[in-house]
């Protein structure tokens, strides 16, 4: 833990180490969903579509990478038992238990957006108070709304294909 770097963080850094934590565990649950999503999908533009979370999974990975890097930082401790991930993370865990293209891209985009949320929520309390940890959690942001866009996407033309297919 570096000294001065934890001295100019201007809140209580016990504040956003939990607020970290529940970062870094929404992560590792986005991470696992996007993982097992890729491996049983069913359906049309499955390859595309597992390509795309195969992808995202990996991003999610990134993310817990950075966000653990940044409490450790700051003299915490990223937690440490993955049951404690779902009591923390302020996004729901979505099994994939419907392997089915079109209801695995919506339990994903309600991720992200949840996502979106976290990360805007952690930018408003860091805001010119601790820029590290801003910086960190605008460019985790700036993917997490990339994410929504593509998986928005790939709904949007599944949504095309079946609805011609019907016709």
């Amino acid at each position: 833990m570096g000294t001065r770097g934890r001295e100019i963080v201007g809140m209580d850094v016990t504040v956003l180490l939990d607020l970290l934590n529940r970062a870094y565990a929404s992560e590792w649950l986005a991470y696992y969903q996007y993982w097992l999503g890729a491996k049983v999908i069913k359906g049309p533009m499955k390859d595309a579509v597992a390509a795309e979370l195969t992808l995202h999974a990996t991003e999610e990975l990134n993310h817990a990478v950075l966000v653990s890097g940044r409490i450790i930082q700051l003299g915490g401790t990223p937690v440490l038992d993955p049951k404690d991930w779902f009591a923390l993370s302020p996004c729901a865990y979505d099994a994939p238990a419907d392997p089915y293209v079109a209801a695995l891209l919506a339990q994903n985009i309600a991720g992200e957006q949840c996502a979106i949320s976290t990360y805007k929520s952690l930018m408003d309390a860091t805001k010119d108070k601790d820029m590290v940890t801003y910086t960190m959690a605008l460019t985790i942001l700036q993917q997490e709304v990339q994410h929504e866009e593509d998986l928005q996407s790939l709904k949007e033309d599944l949504d095309l294909m079946t609805s011609r297919g019907s016709r």
